[in-house]
């Protein structure tokens, strides 16, 4: 790969003909139409927190550096930003008047700076290195120079990686924070548009289904621009999530939707039935993990353990023991019920604390309380011949 190092480019230079598009947040082109500021493998702009970007905006105010910035010069004789893309998109905000900053107090945009200051401003060189060489070099650069700053995440690199019509598609409908469904995608979803978490879990679920991986499945598709089938897929977990439950909790985001849909979207549901186990389960002051409980119903309620029930407390287990043994001792039978109840060899036997295990009279899952009227001691072999019948 050739590099080539430029220092004479300035601001003004650089953002000649910038152009920011605002609906998807990233900027377009530069240095007179010859400059691409967002290739695909590029990430969208992040920087517009009123921190990052006002901080690229006042060093160079100040005159201080603000680092290389690498340009790839593609067969045609165009350029790309290959790092730097953040930095560039704020300097061109600026430019034509997005961006203001405080000075002395008050919010400035460039157009409101003395004439020394602005020409000075858009005089400033930057130093920018150019590549030049094939497409797989050109990435594996790309990868080793974001090690810095704020890093590519892993969907960050695949959209770097398996650059094309498929993710530049994928991208304008996962990745545009003004598209209005993320509002609803971010009730089952953990994460940020602008870093491509949603494009993530769509990828994910898409290629699970399909039986490959993420990687498998963006190769085998990354020259097709026709995104239809992740998003069909996507958007059919999401409307059996939000049919099945009627209630939107905290605790539904983040949850394993595309396996849940797997495992239950062809057994009928009761709308009413769910919305009503789902209040009782919220209001159970023995549920500890809220989480569980939407596949716990899923499952028609076989499996507690989702759920991590609040068990009895040691002092309960010591009260109820104690209070068996005593009985126990004086009726001559064990200290197991069920034991005391046959004609086994055990049916007098007086089982040590540690030798037994705390159980529900009525079971939890029926409505028991996990208390100590409620709690019997049980040997540890009957207990778990017991189960929950």
């Amino acid at each position: 790969m050739k590099t080539t190092l430029h220092t004479d480019w300035t601001i003004a230079e650089i953002c000649k003909g910038f152009q920011y598009n605002k609906n998807e947040g990233k900027g377009l082109y530069g240095l007179d139409g010859q400059l691409t500021i967002q290739p695909e493998y590029q990430r969208n702009y992040i920087y517009d927190d009123g921190q990052k970007d006002v901080a690229v905006i006042n060093s160079l105010l100040k005159g201080y550096p603000i680092g290389l910035i690498y340009f790839n010069k593609t067969k045609d004789g165009q350029y790309e930003i290959l790092d730097g893309q953040q930095r560039i998109t704020s300097i061109g905000r600026f430019v034509i008047n997005y961006l203001a900053i405080k000075i002395v107090g008050r919010e400035t945009y460039i157009s409101g700076l003395d004439e020394e200051q602005k020409e000075r401003f858009l005089n400033t060189k930057l130093t920018i290195y150019v590549c030049e060489g094939e497409e797989q070099e050109i990435k594996q650069w790309f990868e080793t120079i974001n090690i810095v700053g704020i890093p590519l995440n892993a969907q960050e690199l695949l959209n770097a990686i398996y650059s094309g019509p498929f993710i530049t598609a994928a991208k304008a409908e996962f990745s545009n924070s003004h598209n209005m469904n993320h509002h609803k995608w971010a009730a089952y979803i953990k994460g940020n548009v602008k870093r491509q978490d949603f494009l993530e879990r769509a990828l994910q679920w898409i290629s699970s289904n399909k039986g490959m991986s993420v990687e498998a499945y963006l190769s085998l598709h990354r020259s097709n621009p026709d995104i239809s089938e992740m998003k069909v897929y996507f958007e059919t977990v999401i409307e059996w999530a939000s049919n099945t439950f009627s209630m939107v909790e905290k605790e539904m985001c983040g949850l394993e939707w595309a396996r849940l849909y797997e495992t239950y979207h062809n057994k009928p549901y009761s709308v009413d039935y769910i919305t009503k186990r789902v209040i009782e389960l919220y209001q159970d002051e023995y549920v500890k993990n809220k989480k569980g409980i939407f596949e716990y119903i899923l499952g028609e309620e076989k499996h507690p353990e989702l759920l991590d029930v609040r068990f009895f407390e040691d002092s309960v287990k010591k009260a109820a023991f104690s209070k068996q043994t005593k009985e126990a001792k004086a009726k001559g039978v064990s200290n197991c019920p069920l034991c005391a109840s046959g004609n086994n060899s055990n049916h007098s036997r007086i089982y040590k604390f540690t030798e037994m295990e705390a159980d529900h009279v009525t079971p939890w899952s029926k409505g028991g309380k996990t208390t100590l009227e409620n709690c019997e001691m049980l040997c540890k072999m009957h207990n778990r011949m017991k189960g929950n019948k």
